[in-house]
């Protein structure tokens, strides 16, 4: 599954995030594609807190990032 989140604002970011893994299967990862700034440092940093695993943390090359979150 993959959710865009360079619009929102935190603390939707997170929100949105866990709304999105709450669906998957238990193994499964989550592809998100985030903002630079505020929702880099804050949305790994809170997946990690709830217990899942960080995989990849890649820039795109346009200010936006993508984050691999497994369940």
């Amino acid at each position: 599954m993959e959710i865009d989140i360079t619009r929102e604002t935190c603390p939707m970011t997170f929100v949105k995030v866990r709304l999105a893994l709450a669906e998957l299967p238990e193994g499964e990862k989550l592809i998100v594609r985030l903002s630079e700034g505020e929702p880099l440092e804050n949305v790994p940093r809170s997946c990690e807190e709830a217990g899942f695993r960080v995989l990849a943390k890649r820039p795109n090359g346009d200010g936006t990032w993508t984050l691999e979150v497994a369940k």
